[in-house]
């Protein structure tokens, strides 16, 4: 039988991203029981720099235990929901415990969009987290070995093709870190001094970074563009296998990376709980981040449609500015009186390398050094606890003096067996 437990201060946070340990964060003394699959908080605002090399990857992450003091945390996955028994039961692997909650608090967030593209699965590879990032960093760097080892130019300008489908933030700033990151390790590598390199930037909208004012996308696409970077918009992947990527205009691309960033869908654990979702799969909740028909059940983050009464008629958007807000009005609700959450957005930053940025703050639009600047500082600001924002700091101090590191370090976490030489 599973064991029981209450949790602490009555209320009970599924999910460990932005949004839910926000709010464990901001209870404070009134405490709170955190059920999450992983002891960390993941800033991913910051992951193109940890897949890049610039931020060591433990720094873009923030222990749970450290950003919520007073909060217990349930290293698992969730299973079950019974709302009348008001009970959650989680799966650790010590066993099975059954949480009591007087107040439950959904914050899943979301998992990577994907479409059933031939190859995709198998040759593919995701951006949304840390392991993500990791991957992709070592995958790059050991395309770099390959290529050098090569003696077919041709075969080796292959393993110098990137392609990167979703022209958002995630992939416009992925792609313009691990290029620069390209860039400084082939200084280590003479014998592609010659070697063609190739970066495709594909998306289905019309232009890239959508969500941006038009002139700062227009200045991001030209300054990619002058990196030699391709644009392909109003273009979809059809399919991809090891060697090539295919676009829907029939161009054949050869490559041996394929990223993918387009988009996030809702946490499919969400479609076993039993409550109101709309048409993306997200829980539906009132102003007050209150899951529609539930009066002790509450969502928010990128798992939740909410409703912003500064924006009336949409829902917020999936970033992390928004689940921060969300989660400093929720709360302030579950402790005081509950208010409506309303929310305008002070402006949006991204990165594009090297000192280039974009920055739209307050109705100032900014670019190249500057807007970096500003983004850089406005990620510093956000992240939690002062240790974080030093060794961040460091690190990227550091980088300003020191080249890049380019060990591929594809064997971390993954030692042999006692006992077992290398292979």
């Amino acid at each position: 039988m599973p064991s029981r437990r209450q949790a602490r201060g009555g209320t009970l946070v599924v999910g460990g991203g932005f949004a839910g340990a926000y709010v464990a964060r901001l209870l404070g003394r009134r405490g709170a029981t955190i059920a999450s699959p992983e002891n960390f908080m993941l800033y991913t605002p910051i992951l193109p720099e940890a897949a890049s090399g610039t931020l060591e990857p433990r720094h873009v992450v923030v222990p749970l235990r450290q950003m919520c003091p007073h909060a217990e945390l349930l290293l698992g996955h969730v299973r079950s929901f019974d709302e009348a028994e008001r009970t959650v039961e989680v799966e650790t692997e010590t066993g099975r415990f059954v949480v009591e909650y007087e107040r439950l608090v959904l914050a899943l967030g979301a998992v990577a969009r994907t479409f059933p593209v031939p190859g995709l699965a198998r040759h593919g590879l995701g951006f949304k987290d840390l392991a993500d990032a990791i991957r992709l960093r070592n995958h790059v760097l050991r395309q770099l070995e390959l290529a050098e080892a090569e003696p077919d130019p041709i075969e080796a300008a292959r393993h110098l093709g990137f392609v990167y489908v979703g022209a958002g933030y995630a992939g416009v700033e992925a792609l313009a870190e691990l290029s620069d990151l390209v860039s400084d390790a082939l200084r280590f590598y003479p014998r592609l001094k010659h070697v063609p390199q190739r970066w495709v930037l594909v998306d289905a909208a019309a232009t890239i970074l959508p969500e941006i004012p038009t002139r700062l996308g227009e200045y991001a696409a030209r300054e990619l563009a002058r990196r030699g970077v391709e644009i392909r918009t109003d273009t979809t992947l059809v399919s991809c296998d090891a060697r090539e990527a295919v676009l829907s205009g029939g161009e054949r691309i050869p490559c041996r990376t394929l990223v993918w960033t387009a988009g996030v869908r809702a946490h499919p654990l969400l479609a076993e709980l039993g409550l109101p979702l709309d048409e993306r799969g997200r829980v539906r909740v009132d102003d007050h981040l209150r899951v529609e028909g539930r009066s002790h059940v509450f969502a928010l983050g990128d798992c939740a449609a909410v409703p912003n009464a500064r924006t009336p008629g949409r829902t917020d958007p999936p970033t992390c500015q928004h689940a921060l807000r969300q989660a400093r009005r929720l709360a302030r609700n579950l402790v005081g009186e509950p208010r409506p959450y309303g929310y305008r957005m002070l402006g949006q930053v991204a990165t594009l390398g090297r000192h280039k940025g974009i920055a739209d703050v307050l109705g100032i639009r900014l670019r190249g050094f500057p807007g970096w600047w500003v983004t850089r500082t406005y990620h510093l600001f956000q992240l939690p606890l002062a240790s974080r924002k030093l060794r961040v700091v460091t690190d990227w101090t550091t980088s300003l003096f020191f080249q890049r590191d380019i060990a591929e370090l594809s064997g971390l976490g993954r030692p042999p067996r006692l006992g077992e030489g290398p292979e």
